[in-house]
């Protein structure tokens, strides 16, 4: 395999907080990229975000930044509403393209861009779930096909905080908002990502708030022809996340799933009849490991992010759920 050395130049679509706070930072102190340029509707605040951050470029428009000759990949920090329309013209404007998750509102919007993309064959789209490529993560993946937890038979996940605010993103329904797409999303990922397969149905209890009309509580049963994912999300509980891996012959405990700190160790607690055994880790930026690896995928055809056919089959479930919820019954897949 080749190994490249110079640094993929991308431009970010919005000032959005976790572009300002976790992905642009990461991309700058990686090793594989560097943000070159930055687009925004509030022009000061591009040119705000790019001073802190040392970005070169800013632009008044997401337009002005796909023309631009000096971006070769952008990432997508937008509101989910937004996702596949703005993916859509960067793949057309010939850029990679990194988006963040969920890929779209619903599987059409998530199809949209498949076919899209399979016009341009020689452009990276992903979608970003940062959590995989945590070292946590690689290990707990390398247990579970080694067989150390002999068969799976249940993955348990929960990811919630609180969040009342109705001028937020994630409280309006029209654009996205609600917690199935906004974290469900990950506690669905997970169990698909660890069992290599995807749900034969899908059964879900949905708790909407009476304002907003955002799912603020989602319990989600997904049976893997035997084997249950059973998680939780929610957009007003108290803040929380964990995932249980249970097997015949052990269980892996993954106290901070999704948002490992960028600087501290990490640690999962791997129990079986021999006793519990604290695997730790040290401290990693996952935003900055999936920079990499996308990178690695852009210069050497190497797909070691999440491809937007994993995002499609993920959107899928995540449909099923809203339609169980409906109609009250298991949706098959």
């Amino acid at each position: 395999m080749q190994t490249h050395t110079r640094r993929l130049r991308w431009g970010v679509l919005s000032t959005a907080r976790i572009a300002r706070q976790k992905v642009i930072p990461a991309i700058q102190g990686s090793s594989r990229g560097v943000v070159t340029a930055i687009a925004s509707r509030d022009y000061s605040r591009a040119k705000a975000t790019a001073r802190k951050h040392a970005i070169e470029t800013t632009f008044p428009s997401y337009a002005d930044l796909l023309n631009s000759p000096h971006v070769e990949a952008v990432y997508i920090p937008l509101p989910n509403h937004l996702h596949v329309a703005w993916a859509v013209r960067c793949l057309e404007a010939g850029k990679h393209v990194l988006c963040e998750k969920p890929i779209g509102l619903n599987t059409q919007d998530a199809l949209r861009l498949v076919e899209t993309s399979r016009q341009y064959p020689r452009l990276v789209a992903a979608e970003a779930f940062m959590y995989r490529h945590h070292p946590q993560w690689q290990e707990i993946l390398r247990l579970v096909k080694a067989g150390v937890l002999g068969s799976i038979r249940s993955i348990q996940s929960a990811f919630t905080y609180f969040n009342a605010d109705p001028t937020n993103i994630r409280n309006q329904v029209d654009i996205g908002g609600g917690g199935l797409l906004d974290i469900g999303c990950y506690t669905i990922s997970v169990a698909r990502h660890l069992l290599g397969r995807e749900p034969a149905r899908i059964c879900c209890v949905m708790d909407r708030d009476p304002e907003f009309g955002t799912d603020r509580v989602a319990s989600v049963l997904a049976d893997f022809d035997g084997t249950v994912s059973m998680s939780c999300c929610s957009t007003q509980l108290h803040r929380f996340q964990q995932v249980h891996v249970l097997g015949d012959l052990g269980r892996i405990e993954i106290p901070i799933p999704f948002n490992a700190p960028t600087d501290a160790p990490t640690r999962v607690h791997q129990v079986s009849v021999s006793g519990i055994e604290t695997i730790k880790f040290g401290a990693a930026n996952q935003y900055a490991l999936q920079t990499d690896a996308f990178a690695e995928s852009v210069f050497t055809g190497s797909r070691e992010v999440s491809s937007l056919e994993d995002a499609l089959a993920n959107m899928r479930a995540i449909d099923a759920a809203f339609e169980s919820a409906k109609r009250g019954c298991w949706v098959e897949l």
